[in-house]
């Protein structure tokens, strides 16, 4: 079984949980003895993909000449402007993260009509022209390679393995990570909201990484129940073996929050559940590790609260910095407003982190061992806190089983299960 697997961002380059998930579940699926072929926007060179054909979109060449490929071409009009994708963004975001402009597309040398699209050379200024360029290129790709079955991670590809499906006729499944519902709340991007449902109506599976994604899927794009179905994440196992005696230099006990700093991911609620701990205790530090828009935002906020000698703002964090930030942590919380899945607190309980997560989260469906608040309830937020730092019968409890349970929940099954999908489509 061969599959063309659209994605956008492979390790050691990756910047969300979207990058996390692909890679664990390809992982997962050469195990299963599924042929891959990767496509992203830009590989870097320092990849190591293993097993899987790593397809670096950015040195396909296009013949704009080309009767068949002209066909799709008029179809997905676009504007000649080198940009960037960025996996789970708003447009607004997008446009903050790119100021500076970087125009061109390369030419083949002796090719007058081909034609390379430099996904990563440089930034613009429209999201959606990006998502149609990586579309084209999937055309070309489709053409170039054999294979039994596409699949498309998330909104950002979903356009690209729509065009595979057209010009290829094979079977289509999507993933859907995150909705825009999820990260927008009800303010959604029609654009994006509408190349969502577009994706997902032109597939033949859709797979959801949670029973809360699923339910959204069918209920707010109108898909059908017998379409989509649920297959949870996993945790990919830690790259290098944990010191539980890392140094601290501090006294105090470390509560820490990571991940995007957006609205989906509740960093607001964190930093009012802090001040409220803060004031029944000031044994206690608070971190909040990673980037987003709205840490500005947040960095005020802690300032006017006045607890800015507790509070600690890492910027983005990966690797070896992720783990050493769980070995120095006492809790680790994640109040998100609506979480698809959320792999942070099992890489947290993986860690001997006990863990806090919200109701709002698909990885609340498989863990027993993590205490579940309300995203909007910071007093029960600030009250689990209060206990994990000051009982130590209780965060014994978790760390016990909580890592037993953590190590239960593998990419493996995740491949498995999405394997099973496959061979729905196969003769």
């Amino acid at each position: 079984m061969k599959v063309l697997m659209f994605g956008w961002e492979f390790p050691p380059h990756i910047s969300g949980g979207l990058g996390t998930a692909s890679y664990g579940l390809t992982k997962a699926l050469l195990k299963c003895g599924v042929d891959l072929i990767f496509v992203v926007p830009k590989a870097f060179g320092d990849e190591e993909p293993g097993a899987i054909r790593l397809v670096n979109a950015s040195e396909i060449s296009i013949d704009v000449q080309d009767e068949v490929f002209g066909e799709y071409v008029k179809k997905m009009p676009y504007i000649e402007i080198d940009s960037k994708l960025v996996p789970y963004s708003t447009d607004d975001e997008y446009y903050r993260i790119l100021e500076s402009t970087e125009k061109g597309i390369t030419r083949e040398p002796g090719e007058i009509y081909s034609r390379k699209f430099a996904f990563a050379g440089g930034y613009g200024k429209n999201l959606m022209e990006e998502v149609q360029r990586y579309a084209m290129i999937a055309v070309e790709v489709a053409r170039m390679y054999d294979f039994d079955l596409i699949h498309a991670h998330d909104w950002l590809t979903y356009m690209a393995g729509k065009e595979a499906k057209r010009i290829s006729g094979k079977p289509l499944v999507v993933h859907m990570h995150a909705t825009e519902f999820d990260r927008s709340g009800e303010n959604v991007n029609p654009q994006v909201y509408n190349l969502e449902q577009k994706g997902m109506e032109a597939a033949d599976k859709v797979i959801a990484v949670s029973h809360l994604t699923r339910n959204i899927v069918i209920s707010r794009y109108g898909i059908h129940p017998d379409k989509v179905v649920t297959v949870h994440n996993g945790v990919e196992p830690s790259q290098v073996e944990m010191d539980q005696n890392t140094p601290r230099h501090l006294q105090e006990k470390i509560v820490t929050f990571l991940g995007r700093i957006t609205y989906q991911k509740g960093p607001e609620y964190f930093i009012e559940a802090a001040h409220k701990v803060l004031q029944r205790n000031d044994n206690v530090r608070f971190v909040m590790a990673g980037s987003g828009d709205m840490l500005p935002k947040m960095i005020r906020r802690v300032a006017k609260l006045g607890i800015a000698n507790k509070f600690h703002f890492t910027g983005f964090l990966k690797g070896n910095d992720v783990d050493k930030m769980f070995a120095m942590s006492d809790v680790y919380v994640m109040p998100s407003v609506s979480e698809p899945f959320g792999i942070s607190p099992l890489e947290a309980m993986r860690s001997n982190v006990p863990v806090i997560i919200s109701k709002q989260s698909g990885v609340a469906e498989v863990l027993k061992y993590a205490i579940k608040v309300d995203f909007w309830d910071i007093d029960a937020m600030a009250d689990a806190i209060h206990a994990l730092i000051h009982y130590e019968a209780l965060p014994a409890t978790f760390k016990k089983y909580g890592k037993e349970e953590v190590d239960s929940i593998k990419w493996d099954q995740a491949g498995v299960k999405v394997k099973e999908v496959y061979e729905q489509f196969m003769p």
